[in-house]
């Protein structure tokens, strides 16, 4: 009875059980390195154990899905019904976390009918890519690397003398904010300033509270813009 359970499967196409295993364990492995990609590069406070769980689960899972539909119309067709039925919903918090699924979906399907090479490359590939997308930052817009604000208490024709100090600290200088009041002498400016090196913004600093006309001097760096 033992023997004939491990013989195969009693279908029109028999199961190859040594193939089936390797699919599965090889769908198993890829899930482990995408789980560890994402580990790995994951960044914000969307971290989820679970979900790096089901990275590992999910292609193996597909890959036995793979495996049960091939050759097999009408057995595709009771599988669609029982997930017409059964519903799985789960709202991803991260835009990149819908192509880690979809990752290890796509290699589930190639380990489950049997293009274990694909499978392999497929995973490498798509693991390299996500590296190279987290070491790299791309994506990210770096527009100014800091924020000056002062008060100018000098009359605003002689702006020149000020943008022409910046000039020399920066690639680019844009004048965010310029507020004024009546009786008040002077005006509140706030620049956004992309520096030509970073690292000197203190010596801006020092010129700019040497500057006559220049008062309550304060800067900032600026964070690099990810996303929207």
């Amino acid at each position: 009875m033992m023997d004939d359970l491990f013989r195969g499967d009693y279908a029109a196409v028999p199961t190859n059980v040594p193939v089936m295993i390797l699919g599965l364990l090889l769908a198993f492995a890829a899930g482990q390195v995408m789980a560890w990609v994402y580990m790995f590069t994951h960044s914000g406070l969307s971290y989820s154990r679970s979900f790096v769980n089901s990275l590992i689960v999910m292609p193996t899972v597909v890959a036995l899905v793979m495996m049960v539909l091939s050759n097999n119309l009408v057995t595709a067709f009771g599988l669609m019904a029982v997930f017409a039925i059964v519903r799985f919903r789960n709202i991803l918090r991260d835009t990149l976390d819908t192509a880690y699924i979809l990752c290890v979906i796509v290699i589930g399907m190639a380990a489950g009918t049997m293009k274990f090479a694909t499978a392999i490359i497929g995973c490498l590939l798509l693991a390299a890519i996500l590296m190279y997308l987290w070491s790299t930052s791309f994506g990210t817009r770096h527009r100014y690397d800091a924020i000056i604000n002062l008060h100018w208490g000098r009359p605003l024709s002689e702006l020149g003398d000020l943008r022409n100090l910046l000039r020399r600290h920066s690639r680019k200088a844009v004048c965010a904010s310029q507020r004024s009041l009546e009786g008040y002498a002077g005006a509140d400016l706030s620049f956004r300033l992309l520096m030509r090196d970073p690292e000197r913004l203190e010596d801006l600093l020092t010129e700019l509270r040497a500057m006559q006309g220049v008062s309550r001097v304060a800067g900032l760096q600026a964070e690099e813009e990810s996303e929207l």
